[in-house]
C-alpha cells in the first residue's frame, strides 16, 4: 500500500523517515539495480515513507529522477523529487513540473542547485534562470492550473536550509531565505548536514520565534572515510565536516566492520537527538549498497530513543568564532588590520553610499522629479535614442562600479547595490544559496560571497535587516542589452507597478 508522504509529515502523531538515492551515470546496471533494490527493501520494511532522488548531484551528469522515481512509484513506494533551477531554463523547467505532474510524482524539494559540473565535452554551462524561492512561487501557481483543470492532487513543495554557517552574514542570510521560501508556498524542509546540535536547536528557535511552525526534517548521513573527506575538503557544497570528525572517521575506519558499525550508531544518535529537539522526521543519506543499514540506523533508534540527552555533547562540534542566532552574546566579526580596514570601507561602505544617493534621486518613482525622467525616457524610447543613453552615460558608469552585465533589469538595489549578475555565479536575486564557506563563494572560494558583501555594507548603515525581505521576480530576458534606466521610468521592468 502506498504511503502518502504528503499526509504523514502533517499529521501530529507521525515521526518521518525518507531515503536519499543518488543514481550514478548509466540508464542500467549495478548501481540501478542496487537503488531499486534499496527502494524495494525500504517498501517492505515499512518504516520509510518516501525516498527523495537527487537531481544531476555536483552538477554532473546523471540518470533524471523523474524515470528512475517513477519506476519506484509504480511499485508503491512515494518519492520526492529534487528539482534544481541549474540546467534549465524558466520554459523547461514549466515543462518538466507538468510532465512530473503527469506522471502523478507532485512531491517536489525545489533547489537552487550546485554550480555546473562536467558533462560531454567538459564543463557544462549553468543556466540558474530562476532561484529556489522563484521556482517554488511556479509550483504553487500550477497548483492553481491543476485545480482549475479537475486535479485535486497538488504540487506538495518542499524546500532546503543550511542552518550550519559560522559567520553571521551567511546565517541571518539562511534564515532570511528561508522565510522567503515558506512565504513563496514550501510546505516543508529538509535542513543541510551538518553535526553541530546547538544549529539544528537554533533552527528551530529561530522557527519558532517567527511564529513559523512547517514540518521540519534534518539530514542524518552514514558517514564513511570517501564521504567524511570530501565535505571535510569543501567538495560537497553546504555540508562539511570538521577537522575533527574527520581524524575520528578516519581512525574508525581502519576496522572496515567496526567503522561501520560506529557510523551507524552516530547516524542513529543524530535521528534520536533530531527527534528530541522536535523534528519531524529525518533524511538519510549516504546509503549506497542496500537497505540493510537503513534498518540497523532505525533499530538503533529504537533502542537509544529515550535516552537522547545523553548524546547531546558528541555532536556539539561547533567553535568559538560560530555566530549563534540565539546566542546573547553572539560572536563579534573577525577584527581586521588596519590596512584590511581601510581597504574595506572605501572599496565597500562608500560606494554604497553614493549609489543609495544616486538611486533616491533619480530612481524613485515618488521623487519631485520622476515626471520628468519618465518623459525624458519616453522621448528616448519614441526617438529609438535609448541605446545612446546607454552607451555614452549608462554603460561608463555602471560597468567600472558594478562590472554591470547590461541586463536592462537592473536588481543592484535588492543587494546593497551590487550586481547579482557579476557578483554571484548562480545570479541569485533572492538571497543567498547554501554552497559559501565561512563567508566565501562555493564557486569562486577566493570571492566573498556578493550577499555576505551585502550584508556587511548595510550593517555598516544600520539596515541589515532590510537585506533580502522583497520578493524579487525573476529577470525579464526580452530587455536584455537595453538601458535599464529607461526600462525603470517606463515602468517595463520587474519593478512595474
Amino acid at each position: 500500500m502506498l504511503r502518502i508522504f504528503s499526509n504523514e509529515i502533517v499529521n501530529p502523531e507521525s515521526f518521518v523517515v525518507t531515503l536519499e538515492l543518488v543514481p550514478g551515470r548509466e540508464s542500467a546496471g549495478r548501481n540501478i539495480d542496487t537503488l531499486k533494490a534499496i527502494a524495494k527493501d525500504a517498501f517492505g520494511d515499512g518504516r520509510v515513507s518516501a525516498v527523495s532522488i537527487t537531481d544531476n548531484p555536483g552538477g554532473n551528469p546523471s540518470l533524471s529522477p523523474d524515470v528512475l522515481g517513477s519506476e519506484i512509484f509504480n511499485c508503491g513506494l512515494d518519492v520526492i523529487v529534487h528539482f534544481t533551477c541549474r540546467d534549465l531554463n524558466r520554459v523547461g523547467m514549466e515543462s518538466r513540473a507538468l510532465q512530473l505532474a503527469r506522471m502523478g510524482m507532485k512531491n517536489i524539494l525545489a533547489l537552487t542547485g550546485d554550480y555546473s559540473g562536467k558533462g560531454f565535452g567538459g564543463q557544462g554551462k549553468p543556466v540558474f534562470d530562476f532561484d529556489s524561492v522563484i521556482l517554488t512561487t511556479l509550483l504553487k501557481s500550477l497548483n492553481q492550473r491543476l485545480l482549475a483543470s479537475g486535479d485535486p492532487d497538488l504540487f506538495f513543495t518542499g524546500c532546503a536550509v543550511s542552518p550550519f554557517k559560522a559567520t553571521e552574514a551567511e546565517t541571518l542570510a539562511q534564515y532570511g531565505k528561508l522565510e522567503k521560501k515558506l512565504d513563496a508556498g514550501a510546505s516543508f524542509v529538509i535542513t543541510q548536514l551538518g553535526y553541530d546540535v546547538e544549529k539544528f536547536r537554533e533552527l528551530m528557535g529561530f522557527l519558532q520565534q517567527k511564529k513559523i511552525n512547517p514540518p521540519v526534517m534534518g539530514s542524518v548521513y552514514l558517514l564513511s572515510p570517501r564521504s567524511a573527506r570530501a565535505m571535510n575538503r569543501g567538495r560537497v557544497p553546504g555540508a562539511h565536516v570538521p577537522d575533527k570528525l574527520f581524524d575520528q572517521v578516519i581512525k574508525e575506519w581502519s576496522q572496515p566492520r567496526s567503522g561501520l558499525k560506529i557510523a551507524i550508531d552516530r547516524a542513529a544518535k543524530l535521528g534520536v537527538i533530531l527527534k528530541g529537539l522536535g523534528y519531524k522526521g529525518i533524511h538519510i543519506g549516504g546509503i549506497h549498497r542496500s537497505f540493510t543499514t537503513v534498518g540497523a540506523i532505525l533499530d538503533r533508534m529504537e533502542e537509544i530513543e529515550d535516552s537522547w540527552e545523553d548524546f547531546l555533547g558528541e555532536f556539539n562540534m561547533g567553535n568559538s568564532r560560530t555566530y549563534y542566532y540565539l546566542s546573547n552574546d553572539p560572536v563579534p566579526e573577525e577584527k581586521l588590520p588596519l590596512p584590511g580596514r581601510i581597504k574595506e570601507n572605501f572599496t565597500e561602505h562608500y560606494p554604497h553610499a553614493l549609489l543609495k544617493t544616486a538611486h533616491n534621486l533619480f530612481f524613485d518613482k515618488t521623487a519631485r522629479l520622476a515626471k520628468v525622467y519618465r518623459k525624458l525616457a519616453g522621448f528616448l524610447e519614441k526617438t529609438n535614442k535609448a541605446w545612446l543613453l546607454k552607451r555614452m552615460l549608462e554603460d561608463p558608469l555602471k560597468k567600472p562600479l558594478l562590472s554591470c552585465q547590461g541586463c536592462g533589469d537592473c536588481a543592484i538595489q535588492h543587494t546593497a547595490f551590487l550586481c547579482p549578475e557579476s557578483g554571484c555565479p548562480k545570479y541569485t536575486r533572492n538571497g543567498a544559496c547554501g554552497g559559501s564557506y565561512h563567508g566565501f563563494c562555493e564557486v569562486h572560494p577566493e570571492r566573498k560571497c556578493v550577499w555576505v558583501r551585502a550584508h556587511k555594507r548595510l550593517k555598516h548603515c544600520g539596515m541589515a535587516h532590510t537585506l533580502g525581505k522583497a520578493f524579487v521576480p525573476p529577470r525579464m530576458w526580452e530587455l536584455n542589452q537595453t538601458s535599464s534606466w529607461v526600462n525603470f521610468h517606463l515602468g517595463k521592468d520587474h519593478q512595474k507597478p
